[in-house]
């Protein structure tokens, strides 16, 4: 299995503290930045490959991944234009070292715990973290379940929906029919929507159920009052 990490975004709502490196490089406590808990989860969970898409800062963020010393294979595939594309376009750059894969993909600001990785991880089907507890988000991705399966991703479903994050466990068939519509979506010039707006074309193909985390600790980063209460969060987790 590969972890791909979807690094190109440039963090414009963190403000300064992406100023000088990704998003993901910043830190959620004295030990640790959102990345490098990351990584250091996937070693532990016996990852050994590891894909990485980059935009801004991509030397950066290449010579930090590089000084963290993990037992980890990297691919860095750059997004020559991410300044003006969405991740799915990241997504493509990379298609040719994702396709016949089994994928965990996951964005680079997520933040999560080993038992929920270890779930995703261990699921037979293709799966995607959401939770029946917390409420809807309003601007977040919330996933429509149907039958037991989800059917649609994005940000304006709030009908049969539940909240979502961006933690994919994806088996390589269902993987790759989302991956041959991802390459459709950008070779025909849509390239700043979600990857998701691919995956909601093709649901019927590419099966993914959803996975339950309920009120664990699994959320992006996207805003420095975010940070503030995901750092809080770990503290309380870790002691």
């Amino acid at each position: 299995m590969h972890a791909l990490i979807l690094n190109s975004g440039m963090g414009r709502r963190m403000g300064v503290l992406t100023s000088e490196h990704p998003k993901c490089m910043t830190d959620i406590s004295d030990k640790q930045t959102i990345l490098s808990r990351q990584l250091e989860l996937l070693v532990d969970a016996g990852i050994t490959e590891v894909v990485m898409t980059t935009g801004c800062f991509d030397e950066v963020l290449v010579e930090y991944c590089d000084s963290l010393k993990l037992p980890l294979n990297y691919t860095f595939v750059k997004n020559p234009i991410y300044d003006v594309t969405n991740y799915i376009y990241s997504i493509y750059c990379a298609r040719d070292v994702l396709r016949d894969k089994d994928i965990l993909m996951m964005h680079g600001d997520l933040v999560f715990t080993a038992e929920i990785l270890d779930r995703v991880i261990k699921s037979e089907k293709s799966c995607m973290t959401v939770s029946s507890t917390l409420e809807l988000p309003e601007k977040d991705f919330k996933a429509i379940i149907e039958n037991g399966k989800i059917t649609k991703v994005g940000i304006e479903f709030f009908d049969n929906a539940m909240a979502a994050q961006p933690l994919y466990k994806l088996n390589r068939e269902d993987w790759n029919a989302w991956l041959d519509e991802i390459c459709a979506f950008c070779e025909s010039d849509n390239r700043k929507c979600y990857a998701e707006n691919a995956f909601n074309r093709v649901s019927d193909k590419c099966l993914i159920y959803p996975l339950d985390f309920k009120d664990e600790l699994c959320g992006e980063i996207d805003t420095p009052e975010d940070l503030e209460v995901m750092k809080a969060r770990i503290a309380a987790l870790e002691g």
